[in-house]
């Protein structure tokens, strides 16, 4: 069984398409290609069907990473096929909790940076599954790189990777209970 997850910023230009393109490629170099669906959409609908933002795409090509990518909007109803929809910050956060048709839906959303780990932790499943509170603080928040410079995108890509392996350790354990 397949486990779908979407990231979601603001306009899907930004953040969520970097964080597709990083955790895809951690899903693939895990050899989980075939197991995990990754797809990434914003709050809004301002840059359906472009592209990524070019800022974005050339940090990306720059550190490895593939970005093929339209924008779009998330939509409620796609809550029913998805297992986790993981918010660039606390706005994303928010605005998912209110277009989630129930409570079940509400608790597959997540902060990208609640699954960062200390590099001392040898126990990635640890904090993997904690669930942020709706009072999570801007320290979870990956900054909007778009009104910035170049530096943004690079620090958002940081921020991005350093959260990506404690996610694909949560995502991991729920292929693993799945199997069980």
């Amino acid at each position: 069984m397949t486990y779908r997850v979407c990231f979601v910023c603001t306009g899907n230009i930004c953040r969520s398409p970097m964080a597709e393109s990083v955790f895809r490629a951690r899903v693939e170099e895990a050899g989980l290609h075939g197991l995990v669906e990754i797809d990434s959409a914003g709050t809004g609908g301002w840059h359906e069907g472009e592209p990524a933002d070019p800022r974005a795409a050339s940090v990306l090509e720059e550190h490895g990473y593939r970005s093929e990518h339209a924008a779009r909007q998330f939509q409620p109803s796609w809550f029913a096929r998805l297992d986790l929809v993981i918010a660039l910050d606390s706005g994303h956060l928010k605005a998912l909790r209110r277009l989630a048709p129930t409570e079940e839906d509400a608790r597959k959303i997540r902060l990208l940076r609640t699954y960062t780990r200390p590099s001392s932790d040898l126990h990635p499943s640890s904090s993997a599954s904690h669930a942020p509170s709706e009072s999570a603080g801007d320290d979870l928040d990956v900054p909007d790189p778009y009104y910035g410079g170049r530096d943004g995108f690079e620090e958002c890509l940081e921020m991005v990777e350093a959260a990506s392996n404690g996610l694909l350790a949560a995502v991991r354990e729920h292929l693993e209970g799945r199997a069980a």
